[in-house]
């Protein structure tokens, strides 16, 4: 195995390695062999639940991507990289819609990375070659060669050998440690090519990927990204919320105004952003690191550095968006408490909306760290979510956002829910929950105190049954009369 950056010799421009691309002869593709699995490719996270409204993807991941070799002279072209643009398989089309929230972020917390392949025909390979989208990229651009990096940051010599284990289907081998650039935090995509050695063909995968990794020197250490993951309009504004552990900073909070169309543009509010908290933050820099060691805003991606006596643990970026005309999301049934068992529990609560929405919704803990997330289309109804939680009991912060197809942020809500952890206590249902079919003999966990209790028999199984916010006397260990209607596990 050879690890490390490659190079590449006559590499032809954007707009020419296009036109080949397009016109180069397509050989008759076979049937399919394999897929990224850890980071999980953008069609594997489809057939996880990971990414939702993928087509065929989800089904076959393992047929994704097979198209001429040759990236990037060859290979799919420019705006098909994440599907192959394979022509008798235009099913994979969904692949292709790229926008900053579209795909779900694989969190990657080191620049050492282990790739793994999963193969059902394991063919010889030539070579794998893994490349990574550009400092500064542009998220909600279609994908193409003009976003990419066009030498691999790692390169593996398949010496023609079957990566998997002979014929059979499974796991490769040994997996492709790679170190990622040194200059990439936030949002990217990482392009893994497996050249097959006895076909014409190459099979493409793309992963979506938030690199999360302290940066800095000891003396400015990394505690934030400015991703310009869109597009904003006049009136808009940005907000850099500085956070000392779990409480938000005013003194260290920066936030500016887009004034016109040109402040608008997703890498020009970035370098604004950045360029204001060095203006008024003397113990925060933002910007990126050249090659003498300063911290410079740029227009693009920028990243956030404070020194140790500010405080200051980490930076959150909001937006405030000028409403569109009586567009609104409304959320309904979010509960105070939510349960916990063995640190897994969900979310469950309903949006409405007037207009065709993507609704993201995200759970932070008290260290300010996501332990929840779910994105769906909502369109023009009433949808319920459910948000998967994997973390400890106490207080956490819900936050949901509805974005239009402009991109638009028509509400951004934050609601404060705690989780309790129900240990093992064996239990029926969360009170309230299907209070309708309470009977003697039920067991509830109440949220309020992590505690279960049993429905006592008849004659009053009924008073079980009995709750509203105005009428709670019987509410297990909390109504004034629960004692008649429960029996304490």
């Amino acid at each position: 195995m050879n690890k490390g950056n490659a190079t590449s010799k006559g590499l032809l421009t954007g707009s020419l390695l296009t036109a080949i691309a397009a016109t180069a002869s397509l050989p008759q593709l076979v049937h399919a062999h394999g897929y990224v699995s850890d980071p999980p490719s953008r069609a594997y996270a489809c057939k996880l639940g990971l990414n939702q409204q993928c087509g065929a993807a989800q089904y076959e991941p393992q047929s994704v991507g097979e198209i001429t070799k040759g990236f990037p002279v060859g290979g799919p072209v420019d705006g098909k990289l994440a599907s192959g643009g394979n022509p008798s398989r235009p099913d994979f089309a969904p692949l292709d819609e790229q926008s900053a929230s579209r795909w779900h972020l694989t969190p990657i917390t080191s620049r050492d990375i282990a790739f793994d392949w999963y193969y059902t025909v394991g063919h010889p390979a030539t070579k794998f070659e893994y490349f990574i989208t550009k400092a500064g990229w542009n998220p909600n651009e279609p994908l193409s060669r003009a976003a990419f990096e066009l030498t691999p940051f790692c390169f593996v010599d398949g010496k023609g050998e079957k990566p998997g284990h002979g014929d059979q289907e499974g796991p490769a081998r040994e997996k492709h440690h790679c170190t990622l650039p040194a200059d990439r935090n936030g949002q990217h995509v990482i392009l893994g090519i497996w050249t097959v050695d006895d076909t014409a063909n190459a099979f493409h995968n793309v992963m979506d990927v938030d690199i999360q990794i302290e940066g800095g020197t000891p003396e400015w250490p990394r505690v934030g990204n400015i991703t310009p993951h869109r597009d904003l309009r006049q009136g808009d504004k940005v907000k850099a919320r500085a956070f000392i552990g779990t409480t938000e900073s005013a003194q260290h909070s920066v936030s500016i105004s887009i004034d016109n169309a040109q402040d608008g543009i997703g890498g020009n509010w970035s370098h604004k952003l950045a360029k204001h908290i060095n203006e008024t933050q003397p113990l925060v820099k933002a910007g990126q690191v050249d090659a003498q060691g300063n911290i410079r805003p740029v227009v693009g991606a920028n990243l956030i550095f404070a020194k140790a006596a500010s405080g200051v643990t980490s930076y959150q970026l909001d937006f405030e968006t000028k409403p569109i005309d009586d567009a609104y999301l409304h959320l309904h049934g979010i509960k105070p408490e939510y349960v916990l068992k063995e640190g897994q529990g969900t979310i469950d609560f309903s949006v409405m909306t007037n207009r065709k929405l993507q609704v993201t919704s995200q759970l932070f803990d008290q260290q300010n760290q996501q332990v929840g997330h779910t994105s769906q289309l909502v369109d023009a109804s009433t949808a319920p979510v459910a948000l998967e939680a994997s973390s400890r009991a106490g207080k956490h912060l819900l936050k949901v956002v509805g974005v239009d197809g402009d991109k638009r942020v028509v509400l951004q809500e934050e609601r404060e829910v705690s989780l309790l952890d129900a240990g093992n206590t064996e239990h029926d249902y969360v009170f309230p929950q299907s209070i309708e079919t309470y009977k003697a003999g039920t067991l509830v966990l109440q949220g309020k105190t992590g505690e279960v209790f049993e429905c006592k028999p008849f004659p009053v199984e009924g008073w079980c049954r009995i709750y509203s916010p105005n009428a709670n006397q019987y509410e297990p260990g909390v109504g004034s009369h629960w004692q008649d209607a429960w029996i304490k596990h």
